[in-house]
C-alpha cells in the first residue's frame, strides 16, 4: 500500500503526550498517529451504522414492538415445550 507524507499542526502539550506514548509503546510516532486515526474512523463508522439502525427501527411503535416480542416468546415457549 502506498504511503503519503503529511504535516499536521497540534498543540505542544498533545505533541509531548504523543511522543511519550510512542516511546512507551516502542512504535514510531507516525505509526501512533495511524493507529489513532484508524480507531477514530472505525468508531465513527460504527456510530453512523448505529444511527442508521436507530432510524430504521425508530418508527416501530412500542405497541407493535410488544406484540412482536409476545409472538416471539410464544414461539420460543412452543419450541422448548416440544423438546422436553
Amino acid at each position: 500500500m502506498a504511503t503519503i507524507k503529511t504535516a499536521i499542526s497540534i498543540q505542544k502539550s498533545l505533541f509531548e503526550q504523543v511522543n511519550d506514548l510512542a516511546e512507551e509503546l516502542q512504535v514510531p510516532r507516525s505509526q501512533l498517529f495511524v493507529l489513532a486515526v484508524e480507531e477514530f474512523i472505525r468508531r465513527y463508522q460504527n456510530h453512523k451504522m448505529l444511527q442508521a439502525l436507530n432510524e430504521a427501527y425508530g418508527d416501530v411503535s412500542d405497541r407493535d414492538q410488544e406484540a412482536l416480542l409476545k409472538g416471539m416468546r410464544r414461539q420460543h415457549r412452543q419450541l422448548l415445550e416440544g423438546q422436553w
